[in-house]
């Protein structure tokens, strides 16, 4: 019996290696990263339990990852200059994608894994179908993870897009709202609440405007629509910050990090390029205390 236990913990150990061996390769690279004239972007997470858990970021540099060079004729050849106009615009611009599961152990990060690979297939046929990412690939997904998953797991979700002209359009579902720390003030900058508008998470509603909605029963009834956001937010030297809960909820013996701790930090280190702010950042937020959930961070800067 002892040796029946000892070989079924090596067996679960070896499952649960394998998993995080998988997982990790989702993790972004440096690679990854977006490489935009005037604009220095680094970001990554700090998991609660291993090296994965259920945040994850997504890093999407449009002129890197796909051939908009082959879209863009072959959507001149076929008369689509909508399609043209929005590809042209992709070649300076690139997204960033913030999952948080709910809950934050590693098999969490099956969720993400998923959602990872079904966002960028998605973003595939966006691009080929209207030359940009819209909101209505966020529909299909909300709407399939509400088919796929269990009442007790949702995910929130910030979707991005950062252009070389400093302008920011974004989709939350549920999620912390971008904040901006102002070089010409030296303090985060207040946001008009027109312009903070959120939606549930994904799974715990389905869209209303999918094609397939009628096929779709919920006793909750159905999500109104994502709304992009625009916002034209930075100056010479100001920072955008993308952030999970892990970190606008973290706190120690009842003392709140954000947002004034996240500030005051931000003040001393704002001259710094992206990678050092956020190291910066991260560094203090462990010395602050013991995190209590995952921990994801992305940083912006206009230079």
């Amino acid at each position: 019996m002892y040796s029946d236990g000892n070989n079924l913990v090596r067996q679960l150990t070896g499952e649960l290696d394998n998993f995080e061996n998988i997982a990790r390769y989702l993790i972004p690279q440096p690679g990854d990263v977006p490489r935009l004239r005037g604009i220095d972007i680094h970001g990554g997470t700090i998991p609660l339990n291993g090296l994965v858990g259920g945040d994850h970021i997504i890093y999407v540099d449009f002129k890197q990852r796909f051939d908009l060079d082959a879209r863009i004729q072959h959507g001149l050849e076929h008369g689509k200059l909508d399609l043209v106009e929005n590809l042209r615009r992709c070649r300076t611009m690139a997204g960033v994608a913030i999952l948080d599961v709910s809950g934050h152990r590693m098999t969490d990060a099956l969720v993400a894994a998923m959602l990872h690979q079904a966002f960028l297939l998605g973003a595939i046929y966006e691009l080929d179908m209207f030359g940009q990412v819209t909101r209505r690939l966020f529909e299909n997904l909300n709407t399939r993870f509400y088919n796929s998953s269990s009442a007790s797991k949702f995910v929130s979700l910030i979707y991005g897009e950062i252009s070389e002209d400093a302008g920011f359009r974004f989709l939350s579902a549920a999620h912390p709202f971008p904040v901006v720390f102002s070089q010409q003030h030296d303090r985060f900058m207040d946001v008009s609440q027109d312009v903070c508008l959120s939606s549930p998470p994904l799974g715990m509603m389905p869209s209303l405007e999918v094609t397939d909605r009628r096929r779709t029963e919920s006793l909750l009834g159905y999500k109104a629509r994502y709304e992009m956001h625009e916002w034209v937010l930075m100056g010479k030297g100001d920072i955008l910050l993308l952030l999970t809960d892990g970190l606008t909820e973290h706190g120690h013996a009842g003392d709140a990090y954000f947002p004034g701790r996240l500030e005051q930090t931000i003040r001393h280190v704002k001259h710094l390029p992206a990678a050092d702010i956020y190291d910066a950042i991260t560094a203090d937020v462990l010395a602050f205390g013991e995190p209590s959930d995952d921990i994801s961070l992305v940083v912006v800067k206009r230079t």
